[in-house]
């Protein structure tokens, strides 16, 4: 079982991205019903928020919840939403000990009015906070987010705001959801899926990828330690060669 301390403090991702998948078939494993899996599943959340903090990894993003994901059994998704709500209550405490900041990216104006009353509250109670930022992806989905990008500096070019020559990766970035993160270097998948499912796809085209077959709500610290310590065992080229790095 790997610990906390067997990280090397030296060389952090600054950047960990979570899709926290398989709550509900480790609910249905457990003959229970979906949302059984997604209570649980909070656990493990609060978890990896507080051992990325001890960590001191400035950035932590998690996927809570997909544009896709609207289309869910409406019990399912009332279920997801008062799981969401609780937690950001109970859980500004542990942010504020932390010295956690809460940010959310997505369309999070299409969350029901108290999901989004309880967000908006924690952010703003949180925003003056210099540790980890925690970012959660809600009513999220890349493609949107990308086009919506695409949009905005389609107006600026047509208004004689943005030249089209002079668009680059660094404008294209400014007009993301994510434009106060930087790229993602670590994204975790759980529940054995190998698949990225519309999250962060412009922010993790460097990312070291690593998929665990561990249900989200069985992840813990020992998982968390274990792909921390495969990101640093990786050479990461950025395009050029083992010889140019060395």
């Amino acid at each position: 079982m790997y610990t906390l301390e067997e990280v090397d403090k030296d060389k952090l991702p600054q950047h960990v991205a979570i899709i926290m998948d398989g709550n509900g078939r480790w609910a249905k494993q457990r003959g229970k019903l979906r949302m059984f899996g997604h209570e649980n599943g909070v656990d493990a959340v609060n978890q990896a928020v507080e051992n990325c903090a001890k960590l001191k990894i400035p950035y932590l993003t998690l996927y809570a919840f997909s544009t896709e994901n609207w289309n869910r059994p409406k019990t399912e998704v009332d279920t997801l939403m008062r799981l969401l709500v609780n937690a950001l209550k109970k859980e500004l405490k542990t942010l504020t000990k932390h010295n956690i900041r809460l940010k959310a990216i997505g369309k999070i104006d299409t969350l029901p009015k108290k999901v989004y009353k309880e967000l908006t509250e924690v952010m703003s109670k949180t925003e003056n906070n210099t540790g980890m930022t925690l970012t959660l992806a809600l009513s999220y989905g890349s493609r949107e987010e990308i086009k919506t990008a695409v949009q905005e500096i389609a107006v600026k070019v047509k208004n004689n705001i943005i030249s089209p020559e002079n668009i680059d990766e660094t404008v294209i970035n400014t007009h993301l959801y994510t434009h106060f993160l930087p790229d993602v270097d670590l994204l975790i998948r759980t529940s054995g899926e190998c698949r990225i499912s519309n999250f962060l796809l412009w922010q993790i085209a460097y990312a070291e990828l690593y998929f665990i077959d561990v249900f989200w709500p069985d992840f813990r610290e020992s998982h968390l330690v274990e792909a921390i310590i495969s990101y640093q065992n990786r050479e990461r080229r950025f395009g050029k060669t083992s010889e140019q790095l060395n």
